[in-house]
Order: C-alpha cells, then structure tokens, then sequence
C-alpha cells in the first residue's frame, strides 16, 4: 500500500467548479491533486518534465469532452506513450457519453464515472487506481533492476545461465560449452551472485518475470 503523500491525482476538466470541488474532495481524504483547464495544459506539464515515465504514484480523472484536444484523443496518447498504464485513467462522462466511455475502458482506461457521480464511490475507485498505479511503477522499477544485474553480466555468464536454466547439469554445460567443470561452476556462482538468486530455479523465475 503507498502512502497517499507519495501519490498525485491529476483532474483534466474544462469546468472549473468540477475541478475544484472534486479538488476539495480528495483532501477529504488527504489525497493530493493538480488541476488542469484543458487536455492541453496537462500536455504542457508533461513537456515540461520531458514526458517522461512517471516515477510517482498518479491517476487521472479526465472528463471526455472539452473544447479543443477531447479527452479521448489525449487518452490515445496516453496509451501511446506508455503514461496511461503508470498513471491509470478515469473517465468522467456524462450520460450521452457512457457507450464511448466503456470502450475506452475495454482499450484500457481504468475505469469511468457518470456525472453526478457519488463522492465515496470516486475515491475509492480513485484509491484503487492509485494502488494500481503503485504496483506497477514497482514491477517496472524491478524490471529496471534486472536489467542493470542482466547488464553486468559477460558474454560467457550468459551462456552459463541460459544452459543453467534449461535445467543442464555442469558436466553437460561444460560439454556444449567446451570448457572445464570448474570454469562452469566458477561462472555459475558469478551469476547467482549478480543476479541475486540461489538456485537455478529462482533464477529461471526471475528471467520469466523479465518476459
């Protein structure tokens, strides 16, 4: 569970008395938010961080109609640019507007919300995108740091490790690898030690978990 300190809710909406009051309602819950007039203005601040992955935890409660760029063409970019699934998306729709609202969940939005909506119900499911939001910049911080171990593997401890986790004993690696039984175990334990695993089991779960 994260702390609600560590987490942003961004609301996206042209009508200013939504954004303040559902601005009022997350502190209820002391839960932080930014407010943006248009899909537009959030662009602007994407840019200015670079549109970077986000590294905190965030949602987005983004009304689908506004002038300009709509909510369902910024949800598209979104989606394209990776943001979407580390800052989970909720619509925020009227009533004309449900059918385009759930295909835009079934294409990976998080969720909608039809106007009026019940303030208890939004934040929780606001709280529970947040949760989703930290499990998943988590698996991506794990993934990066597999990566950084795979990196310092050398081409020899690669080989090592692949025949190790297709389950071959050391004699038989040696055999395919032309090298001594004592080469492959020395090569074997450098690659438990920078992977930070065990067994060979434990490593061949950690490469599935890469995938």
């Amino acid at each position: 569970m994260h702390s609600p300190l560590d987490s942003m809710v961004y609301i996206v909406d042209d009508d200013i008395s939504v954004r303040e009051g559902m601005a009022w309602l997350l502190r209820t819950r002391r839960l932080m938010s930014e407010s943006f007039e248009s899909a537009e203005a959030f662009m602007q601040m994407l840019d200015t961080r670079g549109k970077v992955l986000p590294e905190q935890v965030g949602c987005i409660l983004l009304d689908v109609r506004m002038p300009g760029l709509s909510g369902l063409a910024l949800f598209e970019q979104l989606m394209a640019s990776g943001i979407a699934k580390a800052w989970p998306v909720i619509f925020l729709t009227g009533h004309a507007d449900v059918p385009t609202a759930v295909d835009s969940v079934k294409r990976g939005a998080f969720d909608f919300c039809e106007k009026p909506f019940s303030d208890n119900a939004l934040v929780d499911r606001i709280e529970q995108a947040l949760n989703l939001s930290h499990e998943r910049l988590m698996a991506r911080h794990q993934q990066h740091l597999l990566q950084s171990r795979l990196g310092e593997l050398t081409e020899r401890e690669r080989d090592v490790m692949r025949l190790v986790v297709e389950g071959l004993p050391n004699k038989l690696i040696a055999d395919q690898l032309d090298i001594s039984v004592r080469t492959v175990e020395v090569h074997r334990s450098r690659v438990f030690d920078k992977m930070e695993v065990k067994s060979a089991v434990e490593l061949a779960n950690l490469l599935r978990a890469l995938d």
